[in-house]
């Protein structure tokens, strides 16, 4: 892209066609239209988002690098935001660069905590099991 294009959300909300679609992830506009027929989600997901930001929708698919590769490819412009456009999605990626994936440390977090907790849980109801087991048995 030579020059960068900017759209304001009136005139990405005007392109919501199969043949026309423009969709706003991070800010960005992209011109889906040439794409519709190609995407493995079917057109349904496309045109579902088509004309508004779908940065959330975009982001909780979890979409490879070949995807980000292949959105940047359809890349015409970018969002100016005004007075009255909706606000930004907050959802996506943690890292401070839009469109970049979640790294496996930052996932990985979460699902040791979850394994501590059961671990935790596990080792107390034992340890319940056992005191009451013992404390029936003093008063046979």
């Amino acid at each position: 892209m030579s020059e960068s294009k900017e759209l304001t959300y009136s005139d990405v909300s005007e392109h919501t066609s199969k043949k026309d679609l423009y969709l706003v992830v991070h800010d960005k506009v992209y011109n889906c239209s040439s794409f519709v027929d190609e995407h493995p989600g079917g057109e349904e997901v496309l045109l579902d988002v088509g004309g508004q930001d779908a940065t959330e929708a975009f982001e909780d698919v979890g979409h490879s690098d070949e995807a980000r590769e292949i959105l940047e490819g359809l890349l015409i412009g970018n969002l100016k935001r005004q007075a009255g456009d909706p606000a930004p999605t907050s959802s996506g990626p943690p890292s401070s660069t839009p469109g970049k994936p979640q790294s496996a440390s930052d996932a990985a977090g979460l699902g040791i905590g979850v394994y501590a907790i059961i671990l935790v849980g596990g080792a107390l109801a034992f340890f319940a099991y056992q005191y009451l087991a013992s404390s029936s048995q003093n008063k046979s």
